[in-house]
């Protein structure tokens, strides 16, 4: 009897340290946000968010790759620390290659990687190419796979994203590419088409500087005291006060015009298929912007 008994006491005392173990290892994942197991990507991540090691990490990534093990996640974690060690190049001709291999479901998140690598190694024109490209799915009902939302992931966080989220953050990022362009107009319309669907003070504050740029003072003024009188989402911020602040001064400090202003830099039918798009989703407070006008009538000028 005494034997039984010590052999339970054994046998639970066994049990709780392999329930202890696993708990710690359990625990180790959650805290380091590395996954479980032996294969090249769970090493790849250990590389990257515990050894600190993104150089070993890009290596286990491509083995990784070429294992077939989670090519996904692989892929895009693989461009992301080549982003950071500004291997951008490699990074873009990485995704290119290899997305083939990737599901349908992961297209869209190697895109968004595609585009802040474009952003990050000022290659402007592959920019705008993609967000239109993007922003085409979503006006032609072939984004967020028919559905109005989708699951998006930040900071470890997941949350819901509408496609009207979607997409005045896509023209968001296009209107600042334009910006980068040098074409200011095409960059107004995209804003305000932004802004008449989900608008913020930060898209504002951009639209004021797109007009600042035109020299069309007075329409500047007036988009950024809505950010000042905290008449947009976003407007109690302290970074998007102060920027509508400094643009403000900034405006008030110029006497001349602009020497130039793209007057031809419109795309039609972008803009056409934005405005049939916002068009299904219902009346908005302005269907069509004044500026077309303005431009049809400078563009019959130019053709006489």
């Amino acid at each position: 009897m005494e034997g039984m008994m010590s052999f339970k006491i054994g046998s639970n005392s066994t049990t709780a340290a392999a329930t202890t173990k696993g708990k710690k290892d359990e625990l180790y994942h959650v805290i380091h946000k590395v996954p479980s197991g032996d294969t090249p990507y769970v090493r790849a991540k250990h590389a990257q968010l515990v050894e600190k090691d993104p150089e070993a990490a890009i290596v286990l990534f491509w083995k990784a790759i070429n294992a077939g093990d989670r090519v996904d996640s692989a892929l895009k974690d693989m461009a992301v620390v080549m982003k950071q060690l500004d291997r951008t190049e490699e990074a873009i001709e990485a995704i290119k290659s290899f997305r083939g291999l990737c599901s349908k479901q992961a297209q869209d998140s190697l895109d968004n990687v595609l585009i802040d690598l474009y952003k990050k190694c000022g290659k402007i024109e592959e920019q705008i190419d993609l967000l239109k490209r993007k922003l085409r799915l979503i006006y032609q009902g072939a984004a967020f796979n028919g559905r109005q939302t989708k699951t998006a992931r930040s900071h470890g966080k997941k949350f819901q994203v509408s496609v009207k989220q979607e997409t005045s953050r896509l023209l968001g990022n296009l209107g600042w590419a334009y910006m980068q362009k040098g074409n200011y107009m095409m960059a107004e319309v995209v804003y305000r088409k932004a802004q008449m669907i989900d608008p913020d003070s930060n898209k504002a504050c951009n639209l004021g500087l797109s007009l600042i740029k035109q020299g069309r003072y007075e329409d500047a003024q007036l988009v950024l005291e809505d950010v000042l009188q905290s008449r947009l989402p976003g407007a109690d911020e302290t970074k998007s006060r102060r920027r509508a602040h400094e643009l403000l001064m900034e405006l008030r400090s110029i006497h001349d015009p602009p020497e130039s202003v793209d007057l031809l830099g419109i795309d039609d039918d972008f803009v056409k298929g934005l405005e049939q798009l916002m068009n299904e989703w219902g009346p908005f407070r302005s269907k069509r912007l004044p500026i077309f006008e303005e431009i049809s009538q400078f563009r019959d000028q130019v053709a006489c």
